[in-house]
């Protein structure tokens, strides 16, 4: 009786590959475009090579934007922090000419002799810690 059986295995198999899969008929109706042409996922190992590589190229040009927008946002950190720092040491020293003592006379020679403006002959004279000689030396050289 083995043999009989391994009979109607063949004879079953065959019948199964001659009927057609009517869930696989099915499906590749619904997924076949219009016209008879050939769904893109049908196509041969070129497109589907291809497929593949479009898709490999979407990934890796996302991975890349993502590391140049985290570079991108340390570096602007960086320079934020630099011109933090320049300006607490511009106020500082800002603060520290105000302290000095400059006289009125000695202002108003210096924007007359160099034709400047009070703002900048007060500031050479505060830089020269009040000394109208020097201010005037660092201005003329």
């Amino acid at each position: 009786s083995g043999t009989g059986d391994c009979a109607e295995d063949e004879k079953y198999q065959q019948t199964a590959m001659a009927t057609p899969d009517p869930t696989a008929t099915a499906a590749a109706a619904v997924d076949a475009p219009e016209g008879g042409e050939e769904s893109p996922l049908a196509g041969g190992p070129k497109k589907q090579a291809d497929e593949q590589t479009h898709g490999l190229e979407k990934v890796t040009d996302y991975v890349e934007e993502q590391e140049i927008t985290a570079e991108l946002g340390q570096a602007v950190s960086l320079i934020e922090s630099d011109m933090s720092k320049k300006n607490e040491a511009k106020a500082q020293r800002d603060q520290e000419l105000a302290k000095v003592i400059i006289k009125k006379e000695e202002v108003e020679l210096i924007m007359r002799e160099l034709e400047i403006p009070k703002s900048a002959a007060e500031r050479s004279l505060r830089e020269a810690r009040g000394d109208l000689i020097k201010a005037l030396h660092v201005l003329t050289d």
